[in-house]
């Protein structure tokens, strides 16, 4: 990004990169260093913008919307596996998820129980990561990404009679589909589109040639020069199952249209993508990753290509950040994680506030600490 919008950078004390988002996303790469913690250093600034939705479980990744005039949360469910930290992400082995709900922002939060565990997906070998849901026809679908048998990240959908589950998974994964974070948007002509992707322990980069490579490249980090990896975009058939036609690149271009390219660290995609249409214009919302920011990018169609516009959040307690944005009666609210229990990059807990659009169509900044 231009310099004069570059958000401040914070320090994360004794961490460097390792949990990517998106379900507690993880470089690949065997130089990277850890600890358990990923405290920021916020100097003066101790007091948290908003505080957590539930204490009882640790939750990231919250994929909200508005069903039925009530708003429904599809969080990751974080939990201590006693699995050692590596770099591939090998501790953040979520198994299952809890949806949460609650009739007003401020209101009372519920934790609805199990919706869906790792055990009653057949094609599922490991890992539940950041899921999406949506609504259509009389049947709630929640889409999420986890490895199959082969270690190898698909996107699979599971289906309810009821917003908060029980979900019952496809036995296999969404043809076509592949590494995370499905989001999954609604425009007003009723057709569905599902966004996806993420670098690094979210294995994007492995399927640059159509086909996953499992010796290609593990970081985006070799192609500096070259145009940044893409989130995905594909069009949702009727069904809201499958694929209608080719997957394609929702590319971000810069103010001169020209693709972002991927040594630009504060304005590429990583991971963690979002959708929202705000007077006629598509917000495509994601996470820049490693530099730990929100960015938005700006197009006349859900399929891009989208203009970068800047930051709207910038660093929280915790690696990166992963989010969701909703509209309710009249007012738009932005859902994200942190670690302000735990003070640990794969324990964390989800929260709200408010975001708002300028007069020109941009979006306010967000700072999560007061």
């Amino acid at each position: 990004m231009s310099k004069h919008l570059s958000a401040p950078k914070l320090v994360i004390s004794l961490f460097a990169p390792l949990c990517l988002l998106g379900a507690c996303n993880s470089p690949d790469s065997k130089s990277a260093k850890t600890t358990d913690s990923a405290k920021v250093d916020t100097g003066k600034k101790t007091k948290y913008l908003s505080q957590p939705l539930i204490s009882s479980i640790y939750t990231a990744d919250p994929s909200a919307h508005v069903f039925n005039g009530k708003i429904y949360i599809y969080p990751s469910h974080d939990i201590n596996a006693g699995i050692p930290e590596n770099d591939n992400g090998d501790h953040f082995a979520m198994r299952d998820y809890h949806i949460l709900s609650m009739d007003s922002i401020g209101g009372k939060v519920t934790d609805n129980g199990v919706a869906l565990d790792i055990k009653d997906i057949p094609w599922a070998g490991r890992q539940l990561w950041a899921p999406d849901a949506a609504y259509k026809n009389g049947t709630y679908y929640l889409y999420f990404p986890v490895k199959d048998k082969k270690d190898v990240f698909h996107i699979g959908v599971a289906t309810s009679a009821s917003p908060t589950g029980p979900f019952k998974a496809e036995p296999e994964p969404i043809p076509g589909s592949y590494s995370i974070d499905p989001a999954v948007f609604t425009d007003t002509d009723g057709k569905t589109y599902m966004y996806f992707g993420g670098i690094w322990g979210g294995q994007l980069q492995r399927w640059i040639s159509g086909k996953y490579d499992a010796n290609g490249s593990k970081t985006d980090s070799k192609q500096e020069n070259a145009p940044a990896i893409s989130c995905k975009v594909a069009l949702l058939k009727p069904d809201m199952k499958t694929f209608e036609g080719a997957v394609k690149d929702a590319v971000i271009v810069d103010s001169l249209g020209k693709p972002l390219l991927t040594k630009d660290h504060e304005r590429r995609f990583f991971e963690g993508s979002w959708m929202h249409k705000y007077n006629g214009k598509y917000y495509l919302t994601y996470s820049t990753g490693d530099t730990h920011l929100l960015c938005y990018a700006v197009g006349d169609s859900p399929l891009g290509p989208f203009t970068y516009k800047g930051v709207f959040m910038k660093p929280v307690q915790g690696w990166t950040t992963h989010h969701s944005i909703i509209e309710i009666k009249g007012k738009w609210y932005i859902f994200y994680h942190d670690t302000q229990l735990s003070g640990k990059t794969h324990l964390r807990n989800v929260k709200v506030t408010t975001l708002e659009h300028n007069a020109d169509g941009s979006i306010k900044l967000i700072d999560p600490f007061l």
